[in-house]
């Protein structure tokens, strides 16, 4: 299992937080994900040997947000 922290631009309310978090916990492999709307952050447990980081940034931009990798 691995855990990484997105960051996420272009949320500004509630829903868009709720989209990138169902955006993330719809990709295959994902425990969990939890979105901060304040800091802008996404921390996401994943399965690294059926998910990638390519396909976490991927899911977040196909939701209509960016997403770089966090530190």
């Amino acid at each position: 299992m691995a855990n990484i922290k997105l960051h996420i631009t272009g949320m500004t309310c509630g829903h868009c937080q709720a989209k990138v978090q169902k955006a993330l916990k719809g990709t295959a492999g994902v425990y969990s994900a939890i979105v901060d709307l304040q800091m802008g952050e996404a921390e996401v447990d994943f399965e690294d040997d059926s998910a990638t980081t390519s396909q976490l940034i991927a899911a977040v931009e196909h939701a209509g947000y960016g997403a770089t990798l966090a530190g």
